[in-house]
């Protein structure tokens, strides 16, 4: 029978290790590894650096052979492309003539060349089984945006394929990938210079247009547009089919509630990560602003601390009246 006991009080201490360890109380932090601060030799970086002695900085200089002399000349800014920011982009590994004309090696340009057509991510991208190009680019041909085609909208508008860079999601850099991925939209949408190339709608203020929003500044901080703007699919990493102004998300439950639409998107990688220990659905979002969601890490390890004292109160009470 004593040894019965012992072996009630040792589940009983497990089960409580197990309770904290899913609340993220006793959570292991893995030593992460900046990849971006990380020095990357390319292979093309000599073929590649004839590009960027011109495109990498706002002034160039080239020689001038009707006058005899070397010219200095500004950069059109739509055509610099920041060395380091290049590699440190998904495609940091390719060289400049992988995706444009290799008449571009001789200088001065061919004036025919500024209309090559551009490529668009399904044109090296189709099957991949990562992050499911294919099923992005259905997405996107039924999505506002798509209706833009013909005046020039393309993957390049949002993806700039010199400086774009996808990172995994983790509690550790969600902040700044909400930042990251809101800047995209806001790169149109709030420059109006960019935004009238591809419409003849009347400017947008943002601020404005979102004033119904209580707490504004602290929902733009915590989720992204395509959270209100895109119909999630969760077979797809990002959502790709932006929805009309009008069906955009406005009712305060989809997301402030328990089961909040944001587990099926921004929050995907921490369910998942919690369903691997068989707690479905029990994500702690502490660090968002998602009422109805949050439960706060002092409370629940105060309550673990008081659930499992009643439980050795009762241990030892019944252990006691067993041997007395």
């Amino acid at each position: 029978m004593k040894f019965s006991i012992f072996r009630f009080l040792i589940l009983l201490v497990f089960t409580l290790l197990v309770s904290l360890k899913a609340n993220g109380i006793f959570r292991v932090q893995s030593e992460s590894i900046n990849q971006d601060s990380a020095a990357f030799i390319s292979p093309y970086e000599e073929d590649n650096q004839r590009c960027f002695v011109c495109h990498g900085q706002s002034k160039y200089t080239y020689k001038n052979e009707t006058l005899g002399r070397d010219i200095k000349a500004l950069m059109f800014s739509e055509r610099i492309i920041r060395k380091d920011e290049y590699y440190q982009s998904n495609h940091k590994s390719f060289s400049c003539t992988d995706c444009h004309s290799s008449e571009y090696a001789n200088f001065p340009h061919a004036g025919e060349l500024r209309m090559e057509p551009r490529l668009n991510c399904i044109d090296c991208h189709g099957g991949d089984e990562t992050y499911h190009f294919d099923g992005i680019e259905e997405e996107y041909k039924q999505s506002t945006h798509f209706k833009l085609e013909e005046e020039g909208f393309s993957c390049w508008e949002c993806h700039d394929p010199h400086t774009y860079k996808i990172s995994k999601r983790t509690s550790q850099n969600l902040k700044e990938t909400i930042a990251y991925d809101n800047a995209i939209c806001l790169n149109c949408h709030s420059d109006f210079d960019r935004f009238e190339l591809l419409t003849d709608h009347e400017e947008i203020n943002i601020l404005k247009k979102h004033d119904w929003l209580p707490n504004q500044s602290a929902h733009m901080a915590s989720v992204r547009c395509i959270e209100c703007h895109t119909q999630i699919n969760e077979n797809l990493p990002v959502a790709h089919l932006i929805k009309p102004k009008t069906e955009a998300v406005k009712r305060c439950n989809e997301c402030h509630s328990q089961n909040s639409m944001l587990m099926a998107s921004l929050y995907k990688f921490e369910s998942k990560e919690k369903r691997k220990d068989g707690f479905f659905n029990g994500i702690i979002l502490n660090q968002s602003y998602v009422i109805g969601a949050n439960r706060n890490e002092y409370l629940n390890f105060m309550s673990l601390i008081i659930f499992g004292g009643i439980l050795a109160v009762i241990g030892i009470h019944v252990f006691f009246r067993i041997n007395k």
